[in-house]
């Protein structure tokens, strides 16, 4: 999900194309916050580790 988020940030940034723009940040945002919930231990959604 982070690496997504980070091709469609580029993309949108080259393209500029603001809606790529903003996907690209939410999924940035929320894959960073189920990393760092992941690695503490805390299970998300009955998954302990996202890959």
């Amino acid at each position: 999900m982070i690496v997504l988020g980070v091709i469609l940030l580029i993309i949108g940034f080259i393209a500029t194309i603001p809606i790529l723009l903003t996907v690209g940040i939410v999924l940035l945002i929320v894959g960073l916050a189920l990393e760092v919930l992941g690695s503490t231990g805390r299970a998300v959604g009955g998954r302990r580790h996202y890959y």
